[in-house]
């Protein structure tokens, strides 16, 4: 009996170019915050429970490193607060939120007695 196996590669997300360019300064971003607390990569890894080669990738703006990766290794850093402020004021949403909100009518007064 034989067994085959297929190994299926890692489907990565196209990414639009702004998106592309906004993971590079991601990345960038977060090594110099490493090399500013004078943190290896190894070092940096070992706490995020992620390989070396994770990091480098995630360093370098790649959109295969998955949002808990990004997380973890913020957390490492020190940088949990400024997770906190991602879409707190979002006056856009609130703007489209407002605009459906729905407009109440009064409700008609029931006719009195002396109307009659």
């Amino acid at each position: 009996m034989f067994i085959i196996s297929y190994i299926m590669a890692k489907k990565l997300p196209v990414l639009l170019p702004n998106v592309q360019r906004s993971l590079e300064a991601l990345g960038e971003n977060v090594r110099f915050a490493r090399l500013r607390r004078g943190l290896s990569s190894e070092m940096v890894a070992e706490r995020a429970g992620i390989s070396r080669q994770t990091l480098s990738a995630l360093e370098n703006g790649s959109g295969s490193v998955s949002m808990a990766t990004w997380i973890q290794v913020l957390f490492v850093l020190g940088f949990e607060k400024d997770l906190e402020a991602v879409a707190r004021d979002d006056e856009l949403g609130r703007a489209l939120q407002d605009a459906k909100l729905p407009t109440r009518r009064r409700a008609r007064k029931p006719p009195s007695k002396a109307d009659e």
